[in-house]
């Protein structure tokens, strides 16, 4: 039948936090130490948000130049390398796709602050969370593929919210 993760929108499943702790035991157990943290991010990170059935992760190291250790690794666990950029090493695993891996880098790049930024202030904003819902919604109606239309409609609302997200952190540093 094909995958078609990324063509769909679930309502929020309590099943996908409970995916992402039983991943990131797998995870811990291949980064050890050399994991600075790991997180549940994405939609399916945030309660009531619906969402991709694809559960998303990001695994901060100290060193980009570390991340390419971990792909023989991270194979071990069925995680096929996908793409590199200036930010994160990408991986994915399943058939139809499950999951979705990010390597951030301390020393390299902003991926990780924005995907916790943007999730935490849609967790904690239930009216910017509903509106981003209503965008994915409209955009997957216009681009049933969930890939080209669907991605570059979102960066517009995700650039207004990490602009207030930061204005919050600003205005209040300790949370």
């Amino acid at each position: 039948m094909g995958d078609i993760s990324h063509t769909v929108l679930l309502d929020h499943q309590l099943s996908w936090k409970e995916k992402f702790e039983t991943e990131k035991v797998k995870l811990l157990d291949i980064f050890s130490d050399k994991a600075i943290a790991v997180e549940h991010i994405g939609s399916t990170s945030v309660e009531s948000l619906s969402s991709k059935p694809i559960i998303d992760i990001a695994v901060m190291v100290d060193n980009h130049k570390d991340a390419d250790s971990f792909t023989r690794l991270l194979a071990k666990i069925n995680y096929r390398f996908d793409s590199l950029s200036t930010e994160r090493h990408f991986y994915t695993k399943g058939d139809p796709i499950e999951y979705h891996l990010s390597i951030a880098y301390k020393n390299k790049g902003g991926f990780w602050e924005r995907q916790i930024l943007f999730r935490d202030y849609l967790r904690s904003h239930p009216d910017f969370r509903d509106e981003y819902q209503q965008l994915k919604e409209n955009l997957l109606q216009n681009d049933p593929t969930g890939q080209d239309v669907y991605l570059s409609g979102k960066t517009e609302f995700v650039n207004k919210v990490l602009a207030l997200a930061r204005i919050d952190v600003n205005q209040n540093p300790l949370g």
